[in-house]
């Protein structure tokens, strides 16, 4: 049997049994096929377009790690749909080329740019698999590129997080290649910049040290933040546009603000809890539109810091979770005991002198279940454990379209 055919018959298997076994297959190419069963796993949740274009090769563990999903990739792709002008757009960190292909279907050309040979011969297999058909691959150092490279309408550039030593870093000046030092080149070098960073990153931070920034968009998946991405314009001065988005089962979570309407808003607080509670989601926990919030969705905050809110009538598309009050107490040797009754409930700490491992210990409840626990401070500055479930109402929020 061949390397091919092997791989297509184990797709499913255990890729660390078929290593402890590769002595039994003397006629296959055990590294490769291994690489590519893995690839394939991998790309089956992450990438399911990949998974599904017969003939798709994959590369060793670190790209895949790194490379966008398709659903981000998706995102990045309509954010271009808007623009006026189409024709050229270079992705100068090509890496596996999941955002250049999902991106670069939208564009007459396609220059693709990685220092990789690997990734480079990868990208010239693939592309015309998922239907990128007018594109060019180099394999060159981005910088190299970026200084002979004719105008473009779009340039894509993700620097690389990780240092000299394979460890992960957050600071835009650690990042390889530095985007500051190149900030004005790629103004000049295209229509639109977009530049994706590491989640970890520092809004403020970026804003101040880079130019042209128009829009920033905060990516999450199922309440984990995914990626920012920046987008920049030559002679951009305006404040720039915060997005944040959440793909989750019901729909896409959707808020913009800027940091001067945030600024400017006047936040409510509370010292009693209504009938509903919000956590805001991944998204606008990074982005810090506190009390935005408040003024867009007519609800109250209930401390400061504890970045909870509460409304007396349901609000379907509040960007997060929402619960069902049932009581509020405060934390002593009487309600410890009520509180244990309940057996099971899911904890979460807001802004509380305790950790989810201690309360779990001193209610002596387990994990899960239909009830959720909020350990909190109210405005007023008192301790107490919301008890919420799920409401009986569905959220409201957009549906997935052109891709996303």
């Amino acid at each position: 049997m061949g390397t091919a055919s092997w791989i297509k018959e184990h797709l499913h298997d255990d890729v660390n049994e078929l290593a402890l076994h590769a002595s039994n297959y003397p006629d296959v190419d055990m590294q490769q096929a291994l690489v590519q069963i893995r690839g394939w796993q991998i790309a089956e949740k992450k990438l399911p377009l990949w998974a599904q274009t017969e003939g798709v090769l994959y590369p060793d563990h670190l790209p895949l790690e790194q490379c966008s999903s398709q659903l981000t990739a998706e995102y990045k792709a309509s954010l271009m749909m808007s623009q006026p002008h189409r024709s050229t757009m270079t992705d100068l960190t090509g890496g596996f080329g999941v955002d250049a292909a999902m991106i670069g279907r939208q564009y007459q050309h396609l220059t693709y740019v990685e220092q990789r040979e690997d990734l480079c011969e990868l990208a010239q297999h693939n592309f015309p698999l998922l239907g990128v058909s007018n594109f060019e691959v180099l394999q060159a150092r981005c910088e190299d590129v970026l200084a002979e490279l004719p105008h473009q309408h779009l340039i894509l550039i993700d620097p690389a997080r990780r240092d000299a030593s394979g460890r992960k870093t957050v600071a835009i000046s650690d990042c390889t290649p530095d985007v500051c030092q190149l900030n004005q080149l790629l103004l000049e070098k295209a229509d639109v910049v977009m530049i994706k960073l590491s989640p970890m990153l520092d809004i403020t931070t970026a804003l101040r040290q880079l130019k042209g920034v128009y829009q920033v968009h905060v990516v999450s998946v199922q309440g984990e933040c995914k990626e920012i991405l920046l987008l920049l314009q030559q002679g951009e001065e305006q404040e720039p546009q915060i997005v944040c988005v959440d793909f989750v089962r019901e729909g896409i979570q959707r808020f913009s603000f800027t940091r001067e309407s945030e600024q400017a808003a006047q936040c409510p607080y509370t010292n009693e809890v209504d009938a509903y509670l919000y956590e805001p989601n991944a998204s606008l926990m990074k982005a810090c539109p506190f009390k935005s919030l408040t003024q867009h969705f007519h609800c109250r905050k209930l401390h400061p810091n504890s970045h909870l809110y509460t409304s007396k009538e349901y609000i379907p598309d509040f960007p997060g979770r929402s619960f069902k009050v049932t009581d509020v107490l405060p934390l002593n040797k009487q309600t410890t005991k009520q509180i244990s009754q309940l057996r099971q409930a899911n904890i979460s700490v807001r802004n509380f002198p305790a950790t989810v491992a201690d309360l779990r210990k001193r209610l002596h409840l387990a994990d899960g279940g239909d009830t959720y626990l909020f350990a909190t401070t109210l405005a007023d500055n008192r301790k107490v454990v919301i008890i919420s479930s799920k409401p009986s109402f569905h959220p409201r929020y957009s549906t997935p379209s052109g891709g996303c």
